[in-house]
């Protein structure tokens, strides 16, 4: 089962969000919250698996609390809840270390599918949309992951992930196994001092290992 919390300051979109996790068997609500403070208190002390973040909150906003959660052990995977998907605030916490971020307006089954997949250890990754959020908010910095001590297979893994590519997908595409991905892929996160797919993925673009365009 699946545990997850609810952080939002409108009642009733935490309804909503409830039914819809409620409804999937292998999904539960352990807890909800009605601002940043709360959802990290909450997150401490129900050990959810994911948290369903707003990214706009009383007392500290969802990019803090993603942040501060960030630094509990392995925490949990944060999916941010957002009503545009070019808010600056989206930036900032996948760059904090959020799994990827989903717009309020989301069908049932996308949530569900979301919650699945970043439980999972994948994130939500949508292309086009980090690569809009970096070129418009995002600083180049140069080709420095050049320099990074990458191998060249952990590059060209790094290469995929920017595409989008799922762990089973880039097996696929580089006829290997799924779990020498994942090796490969908690190698790039760890070299690059991330703790997630996305925020590798936008450090990549940001220093201009991958081209934006």
């Amino acid at each position: 089962m699946i545990r997850v919390l609810i952080a939002d300051d409108e009642p009733l979109v935490r309804r909503g969000l409830r039914a819809i996790v409620d409804s999937e068997p292998d999904l539960e609500v352990v807890g909800e919250a009605e601002d940043g403070v709360v959802a990290v208190e909450a997150a401490r002390s129900l050990a959810p698996d994911v948290v369903l973040m707003d990214i706009r909150m009383p007392r500290i906003d969802g990019i803090h609390a993603t942040q501060l959660l960030g630094r509990v052990g392995a925490g949990p995977a944060v999916l941010i809840v957002t009503t545009f998907e070019n808010d600056d605030y989206v930036y900032g916490a996948l760059r904090c270390g959020a799994r990827g971020f989903l717009l309020k307006r989301a069908e049932g089954e996308q949530y569900a599918d979301a919650i699945r997949t970043v439980h999972r250890g994948d994130s939500l990754l949508f292309p086009a949309a980090v690569r809009n959020l970096v070129g418009r908010h995002g600083t180049v910095r140069g080709t420095g992951l050049d320099h990074a001590n990458l191998t060249e297979r952990e590059h060209e893994v790094l290469r995929m992930m920017a595409r989008g590519l799922s762990n089973v997908e880039i097996a696929e595409e580089l006829v290997l196994g799924v779990e020498t991905i994942k090796t490969h892929v908690r190698n790039v996160l760890t070299k690059l001092g991330v703790r997630s797919r996305i925020q590798a993925v936008i450090a990549a673009y940001e220093s201009g290992f991958v081209p934006i365009r």
